[in-house]
């Protein structure tokens, strides 16, 4: 069944009623709904797979686990809630951070369910200012990931994607319901997320986009998704249509090991690596920092010291958001290091990748300590 226009709520006619294409637009072919609980490590050990990696499970396996979250919780009084659930994705956390804490004037592209899940996610988007024109509904449920947070921060995902609505690349051309030229016009950002579910409309993205002169962002999505499907993933880099990449350590060097060998297989090898092929290339190292490059120039830069960990969910995708924001005022890159290492620390603080008010004020006070501008949020 073909995709809809999404139907017009309060919000969305809020955020979407046309105007000025949005500077940044979010590829993410499924709307997708984070299920976020701090739990016990016995659940953990249950899991198949690797922990604080993210392997797709069935809807089956994925209502498994919710039940088995709710005798393995682990209150926090730090959260009001024991369970988060709230708009998720990868893409979809980096630019309601740029939208909701740097201003910048984003939207996201894909399909979302017409179920109660593809509700939640609209109003939260839309909530955020986020643009939802370019986001199709379609029949059928709508993409969910289960969050698991450890004792010290640390998250394991589980998505189900399986069942979820997608875009049908094949016919962008000629349909509609599918990518066009229309959809990335006027944008001067394309962010996606590496996934071989979605390989066919990624590479139509990147083509769009370079036809109507996009700089394109890519993250390495996962250390199991480099592993299992490096090939395609080398053949996106060589194919010189990612401008800026986003890799955490373990992708980083999980990449190098099968192009390199095992000797040379760090984060520093990594960004060479990725240098090679991409204008910018950013690896995260969690407490360590970040090192990044661009050109000639290598900028290594730490974390922030005072960021309390709670959950590690998100904490990449919003480094992303304040890099890109960077990038966007034409900052350094060390500067745009920095705003995104105080971007990252604030997601971490809470439960689940949307960072609360409370600690975008905390982002702004360590951006303000740093001798960094700070955005210009509208009221």
């Amino acid at each position: 069944m073909g995709a809809e226009a999404l139907p017009v709520t309060a919000n969305y006619n809020n955020y979407c009623s046309g105007g000025e294409a949005p500077l940044v637009l979010g590829l993410q072919a499924s709307a997708l709904v984070d299920h976020v609980a701090r739990v016990d490590w016995s659940l953990l050990d249950q899991l198949p797979g690797e922990r604080g990696g993210s392997i797709p499970v069935a809807i089956e396996e994925l209502e498994h686990i919710l039940g088995e979250v709710k005798t393995h919780i682990i209150s926090s009084p730090d959260d009001s809630l024991p369970m988060k659930t709230i708009a998720g994705g990868s893409v979809a956390n980096t630019i309601r951070g740029l939208s909701a804490g740097f201003g910048i004037s984003c939207g996201i592209i894909g399909a979302c369910g017409d179920d109660e899940q593809g509700q939640l996610f609209v109003s939260n988007m839309s909530s955020h200012a986020v643009s939802l024109s370019r986001l199709r509904m379609k029949r059928g449920p709508t993409a969910q990931c289960v969050c698991l947070v450890d004792a010290l921060g640390n998250r394991t995902m589980r998505p189900c994607l399986s069942s979820a609505v997608k875009l049908h690349p094949q016919n962008y051309v000629i349909q509609a319901d599918d990518l066009t030229r229309e959809d990335f016009k006027g944008c001067k950002w394309l962010l996606l997320r590496y996934g071989i579910i979605n390989l066919e409309v990624i590479q139509a993205a990147i083509l769009i986009a370079k036809q109507e002169g996009l700089f394109v962002s890519m993250d390495l999505a996962s250390f199991e998704m480099v592993r299992n499907f490096r090939s395609p993933l080398l053949q996106l880099l060589e194919s010189g249509g990612i401008d800026l990449c986003f890799a955490n350590e373990d992708e980083a060097t999980e990449l190098l090991r099968g192009t390199e060998g095992e000797q040379k297989a760090d984060p520093e090898a990594a960004l060479e690596f990725l240098a090679k092929h991409c204008r910018w290339a950013v690896v995260t190292l969690g407490p360590n920092g970040c090192v990044a490059k661009h050109g000639k120039e290598i900028v290594r830069v730490p974390a922030i010291g005072k960021a309390k960990a709670v959950d590690a969910t998100g904490a990449g995708d919003l480094f992303a958001s304040g890099f890109l924001y960077g990038l966007v005022k034409g900052l350094s890159l060390e500067e745009c290091c920095k705003v995104g290492s105080c971007s990252g620390g604030s997601v971490i603080r809470s439960l689940g990748g949307e960072v609360t008010p409370e600690n975008w004020q905390w982002m702004y006070k360590q951006m303000q300590t740093k001798g960094l501008t700070l955005p210009d949020i509208p009221k």
